[in-house]
């Protein structure tokens, strides 16, 4: 009756450690409102929203009032006469509005604003991506650093029990002293390894705990025997041409090419005309002999062309030039570093799948050999170094299968990102691979 009571009281543990664990959606969740680098994202596009405000502004009137205020106290001495106390108050308001009718150089300014808006919304796009990207690598090398650990648990059990098997069989004289200090060396390796495991694991939760703003509690694992699916489409060729057009670096490159072209344009416009219309209306006040009070309102334009300036107009348009040259050849660097990203990903997403269902043949091959081994030890054609290597091997390849499912998720994350499709939707199938 105890070991059934026993059972059901682990079951139920278990089962409130994994209803309270926080799955891969949740963790993101948690990224999104602590995260200080997606933040600082936030905010860039809210400063960067303001540009178009700022450029349009240079093409609308500007209205301004000026005046002043003036007592004055002085001396007179008419002739034959002492001299005369003389003293009056002068004032002067003036209200002027401007209108921009042709200046070239503001035009392109607000084109300008316009394309930085875009090139904002781009980078925090970019961002978007990344923290789904920087959260899915911290949550998965946590379940790594998990699965490390448990498996190098395992395997120390495992060697402490081939241990005390190897000095009982060298006290009753069926084994030599050689055996012993072959389980006791794998005893002492695998100790260290788990001191290893512990750290590490301490170390990639620090880093998740970066990442969410506060320390992570559970995580819910992967299921066993999951099935992860292929990219779609299956073929390269789609995706690398989705990374040189749609990636968000290729999309702030392309926009920084027409921001260089604006300028060149912006800056030719040191040479040609400004043309405004002014409106001002002007009341003067002043007491004394001649003293009343003057009104003036006026309309008109104003103009200006330049003739010669040094040369600065000329210069600056040759270095706007050098730029719009610099823009276009970061626009190639952008596009073959998306595309060469993408290749990357997608190969890393078909020979993970490769290489997850060859360890998976291998965990069922490693555990037979081990099995074999033991009962080959127990009727003497087989050394205990044979059963040792064989735990190690297992144990090996169960580590490297976890790692290899993980690193396949991952590139399929980050193949959707240079392709710039990867949204907070495409977690949802990866939430349904784990335990929940």
């Amino acid at each position: 009756m105890q070991k059934p009571l026993l059972a059901v009281l682990v079951s139920s543990a278990l089962f409130s450690l994994n209803a309270q664990a926080a799955d891969l959606v949740q963790v993101y969740k948690q990224a999104l409102a602590n995260d200080a680098t997606y933040a600082s994202a936030r905010a860039a596009l809210a400063a960067g929203q303001e540009r178009t405000v700022q450029g349009r502004s240079q093409l609308l009137p500007t209205i301004s009032a000026s005046g002043q205020h003036l007592k004055n106290d002085g001396e007179v001495s008419p002739e034959k006469t002492g001299f005369v106390d003389k003293e009056n108050y002068n004032g002067q308001v003036q209200v002027q509005l401007t209108q921009p009718l042709f200046r070239w150089a503001n035009w392109e300014n607000y084109q300008q604003s316009k394309l930085s808006t875009a090139a904002a919304e781009a980078v925090f796009a970019q961002a978007q991506q990344d923290v789904i990207l920087r959260v899915s690598q911290a949550y998965f090398d946590v379940l790594t650093a998990q699965d490390n650990l448990t498996a190098t648990q395992a395997q120390k059990a495992a060697t402490t029990e081939q241990l005390a098997s190897a000095k009982r069989n060298f006290e009753v004289g069926t084994q030599t002293i050689t055996d012993t200090h072959e389980a006791q060396a794998a005893y002492d390796l695998v100790v260290a390894q788990e001191f290893a495991a512990q750290n590490d694991l301490e170390v990639k939760r620090t880093a998740l705990q970066q990442v969410i703003g506060q320390a992570p509690g559970a995580l819910a694992p992967l299921r066993t025997g999951v099935t992860i699916a292929t990219p779609q489409p299956a073929t390269l060729e789609p995706w690398v041409s989705a990374a040189e057009e749609q990636n968000y670096g290729v999309t702030g490159a392309k926009l920084n090419v027409e921001i260089a072209k604006r300028e060149i344009s912006k800056q030719r416009a040191g040479h040609m005309p400004t043309l405004d219309l002014i409106a001002n209306s002007t009341r003067i006040t002043s007491t004394g002999p001649n003293g009343g009070i003057n009104k003036n309102n006026a309309i008109g334009v104003s103009w200006n062309i330049p003739i010669f300036n040094g040369f600065a107009v000329t210069s600056k348009v040759r270095e706007s030039i050098a730029l719009e040259d610099k823009a276009r050849n970061d626009l190639e660097s952008s596009r073959r570093q998306a595309a060469q990203t993408a290749r990357q990903a997608f190969l890393g997403v078909n020979s993970g799948l490769a290489q997850v269902k060859a360890l998976e043949a291998a965990e069922v091959s490693s555990k037979s050999a081990l099995e074999s081994n033991k009962l080959g030890y127990q009727v003497g054609v087989r050394i205990n170094i044979d059963v040792l290597n064989a735990q190690r091997q297992l144990y090996t390849t169960q580590k490297d299968l976890s790692k290899a499912r993980y690193d396949t998720i991952m590139n399929g994350l980050r193949l959707k990102s240079a392709a710039g499709s990867l949204k907070e939707e495409d977690l949802e199938p990866i939430n349904v691979l784990l335990q929940h």
